[in-house]
């Protein structure tokens, strides 16, 4: 069945970094755009990043650009988001989203927690 598993959340000060990865499975991985979407605290789900099938286009929140970088590895079905100089209000559940344009997969999320 369609997974995907994001993992490499966690608490952090702010200035810090965290990887986040989201290994799927269940789907031709490297057919589906690929984007990291987040939740904060009383706050509604947001678009944080996007890459292209092939990685050659980004796309990115103006709130994480400079700091946040999104890449994948069709090789390994894995989606990445390099989180640099982290800031309290990044402060939220992280999901990974998987599309293409026909069908839409949701991982289950994992918590990055800044501390200032």
């Amino acid at each position: 069945q369609v997974q995907l598993v994001e993992s490499g959340g966690g608490l952090v000060q702010a200035g810090g970094s965290l990887r986040l990865s989201c290994a799927a499975s269940g789907f031709t991985f490297s057919t589906y755009v690929m984007s990291w979407y987040r939740q904060g605290p009383g706050k509604e789900r947001e678009f944080v990043a996007s890459i292209t099938r092939t990685g050659s286009i980004t796309n990115y929140a103006d709130s994480v650009k400079g700091r946040f970088t999104i890449s994948r590895v069709n090789a390994k079905n894995t989606v990445y988001l390099q989180m640099n100089s982290l800031k309290p209000e990044d402060t939220a559940v992280y999901y990974c989203k998987g599309q293409n344009g026909v069908n839409s997969y949701w991982g289950q999320g994992t918590q990055v927690t800044v501390s200032s």
